[in-house]
Formats: structure tokens, C-alpha cells, sequence
């Protein structure tokens, strides 16, 4: 499992060294692998963002883009499952 938590705020760095601020709305994990479902803090309206966790040379937790658009349906897929069964959803609604 990975250390960082739901209800978490992280701050990530782009390209430009410009700093992001994202509340961790989940954490999932699909084929075995993990995953960690971001919300930028400061645009409620935006579509989540979904990176892979991945471990750096010395064991550290880091996030990195999906560059796979299967990979990437997939895990939205999950997680639109998840909040779909959160919010009282059942498999027999979808058919």
C-alpha cells in the first residue's frame, strides 16, 4: 500500500517549476499496481487526474503520467465503478 493517504493534500512541480496544489480524492489499485485519483484544490470543476505510483531507486513513492490510454480507461473505468458503488449503485442498475 502506499503511504499517501485519502483526504491528503499533495503538491506536485510541472515542467516550469510552477507548484500544484490536488486534494487525493482515492487510491486504487488495478492489475496490481497502484494508482492515486487527484482533484486540483483550486479548480473543483476540473476532471480528476489519474497517475501511476511508482517506486524511485531508493523505495521512495513516486507519481508518474500515464502515457497508456488503455491503461488510463481502465483505471478511470475502476474508479468511476467505485464512486458508482459508493453512491449506492449496484451492478443490477447498470443492466
Amino acid at each position: 500500500m502506499s503511504e499517501v493517504e485519502t483526504t491528503q493534500k499533495i503538491t506536485l512541480t510541472d515542467e516550469d517549476g510552477a507548484e500544484h496544489e490536488f486534494d487525493v480524492l482515492e487510491m486504487l489499485e488495478v492489475d496490481q499496481k497502484m494508482y492515486a485519483i487527484l482533484q486540483p484544490t483550486d479548480a473543483q470543476d476540473e476532471e480528476a487526474v489519474i497517475l501511476r505510483v511508482e517506486k524511485d531507486e531508493e523505495g521512495n513513492d513516486v507519481l508518474a503520467y500515464i502515457e497508456d490510454d488503455a491503461e488510463w480507461d481502465k483505471v478511470a473505468e475502476e474508479y468511476d465503478t467505485l464512486l458508482f458503488e459508493e453512491q449506492g449503485g449496484s451492478d443490477e442498475d447498470l443492466q
